[in-house]
């Protein structure tokens, strides 16, 4: 099968994935965000002769990196687009009807590759952890949330489709996990102004 037959049968386009005014500020969030931490990786810049500066700099510009793309993944749903593109493969293969196996051991390799990389961030982070604790729980948040999300897993989906004082689930804690990351990096920004 030539490229274009392979793009012809796929579902996903791109588009604007969450028009609704709490999709452009979950989006907006991610963007300042990425603005905050980036601003942490310029304020440790200066300090960037010492290994810890170094360390401290690659960190917040890795997170920076980390939320830019979060942020148009955001509306762009490229989860989609991966889910999408597997959904071709596993059918011009012959395994669609093993999906679902395939599927929880894909959402399992990739917990692990998240507790592995959780593990490396701490174990890089440890000097400065207990400045950081903010930073990390957002992180931890955010990124379990978005691996659990992104695996569709039916009774999760239909809790953070529910509503609480009128507001979803979802966007509770989605946006928790954006703020304590935006927190922890005004709490570093500020911190490496007066060092």
């Amino acid at each position: 099968m030539n490229i274009a037959d392979f793009i012809s049968q796929l579902r996903w386009r791109p588009q604007i994935g969450d028009p609704s005014f709490m999709g452009w500020l979950t989006v907006a969030a991610y963007g300042a965000a990425a603005v905050l931490c980036f601003v942490a990786a310029l304020r440790h810049a200066g300090g960037a002769v010492s290994a810890e500066g170094r360390r401290e700099h690659r960190m917040w510009l890795g997170i920076a990196l980390l939320m830019f793309f979060l942020c148009i993944n955001k509306q762009l749903d490229l989860q989609s687009l991966f889910t999408d593109i597997g959904r071709v493969l596993a059918k011009q293969q012959g395994w669609y009807d093993q999906r679902r196996t395939v599927q929880l051991w894909f959402v399992l390799a990739v917990a692990a590759a998240g507790i592995l990389t959780l593990a490396v961030i701490v174990w890089k982070i440890r000097f400065i952890l207990k400045e950081r604790i903010i930073l990390l729980a957002g992180l931890i948040f955010l990124l379990t949330f978005i691996v659990i999300r992104a695996g569709s897993f039916h009774h999760f989906d239909a809790i953070i489709r529910s509503r609480i004082l009128g507001l979803r689930v979802n966007w509770i804690l989605e946006l928790t996990g954006i703020g304590l990351v935006a927190i922890g990096a005004i709490q570093s920004a500020c911190r490496s102004r007066r060092n």
